[in-house]
């Protein structure tokens, strides 16, 4: 079974040549991500392999159609950038990794917590320059203070038991509230009382239309004036504009994301020695009180371990004709 891989990294590669070994699975790597103007070059092949920023949009749908694929295997939990109704219409099937390491972007998550608060970043740099003063270093106990953890599914439960270590007190908003965050104490609440009472937000809930720019005009408005959030979901769930406005005028204290709304054609590249395009983003990280990681929070060992296994088992699925365990189907 031959499967082109968009959006090629070394480390792709490496784990999932690993996972497939002693399967029929011949891999054809890719380094452009999939948009309308690479998709001819999947025209081959019955399956390609795709990741959170490649396009899956009608119009490259539509072309992957003319050509001979018939499965799209996410090597990825989200599933946002794919036109599923268009896909379905054009009898291409979905697949997706619905859990590698949930442990991972939750510890990522309170990793940019701890950063943003005791400012590990700028001391490092300091102290690399001989500069061992504590001025503009000073935090705050994470002990005692209120987290709000906005969806509650695996990665949501798995940091609220974080920072339960740190003894914070913990709020969430959730349709499904968790069994195992009632346990430890966690109190779900409306949306509206969770942001005007925690003094840090973390999102953990998957973008859809319902929670597009979730973090907008209007619930910055809610917030706890110098409220810390934290973003380690899909970059949609937070209206940029809107969170620059809030840093400017303070009802936003710190800001830490690893996703961001326009993320396709920064992240995952070396943009070093180019300018950066994006006027938005450029604004965004002039404040000293942001803190963005380039959708990093997956990268382990252990998740892309996880994510390469699932996604062979996918393939391998798909080939001997069977039901997909892990398919997206249209709601």
């Amino acid at each position: 079974m031959e499967v082109a891989v968009f959006g090629t990294k070394s480390y792709d590669r490496q784990f999932l040549e690993d996972a497939a070994e002693g399967t029929d699975i011949a891999w054809h790597f890719i380094e452009p991500r999939l948009t309308e103007t690479t998709a001819p070059l999947a025209s081959p092949y019955e399956a390609i392999c795709c990741f959170v920023n490649d396009t899956i949009s009608a119009g490259v749908l539509q072309k992957l159609a003319e050509g001979k694929t018939k499965l799209i295997a996410m090597r990825c939990a989200g599933y946002n950038n794919v036109d599923l109704p268009k896909a379905h219409e054009l009898g291409i099937q979905v697949a997706r990794v619905p859990a590698y390491s949930p442990h991972a972007v939750a510890e990522h998550a309170a990793g940019l917590i701890l950063t943003l608060n005791r400012k590990y970043h700028k001391a490092y740099n300091r102290v690399r320059e001989g500069d061992f003063s504590l001025g503009g270093l000073l935090g705050f106990d994470l002990h005692g203070k209120t987290v709000g953890v906005i969806g509650t599914g695996k990665i949501g439960q798995i940091f609220a038991r974080i920072m339960h270590g740190f003894g914070c007190k913990l709020l969430a908003y959730d349709l499904h509230p968790a069994e195992d965050c009632q346990k430890i104490g966690v109190e779900y609440l409306p949306l509206d009382e969770v942001l005007a009472q925690s003094d840090i937000l973390s999102l953990h809930c998957p973008l859809l239309p319902a929670t597009k720019h979730l973090i907008g005009d209007e619930a910055i408005g809610k917030l706890k004036p110098g409220a810390m959030i934290i973003n380690t979901s899909r970059g949609g769930l937070i209206d940029t504009m809107a969170a620059i406005g809030g840093l400017k005028s303070g009802q936003i204290g710190s800001l830490g994301i690893d996703v961001y709304e326009e993320e396709a054609d920064l992240f995952f590249e070396d943009k070093s020695e180019t300018v950066i395009q994006d006027d938005v983003f450029a604004r965004l990280v002039t404040f000293p009180n942001v803190l963005v990681t380039g959708h990093q929070g997956f990268f382990t060992h252990n998740a892309l371990e996880a994510i390469a296994q699932v996604t062979v088992q996918n393939l391998k699925e798909f080939a001997a004709g069977e039901d997909l365990t892990n398919e997206v189907k249209v709601s």
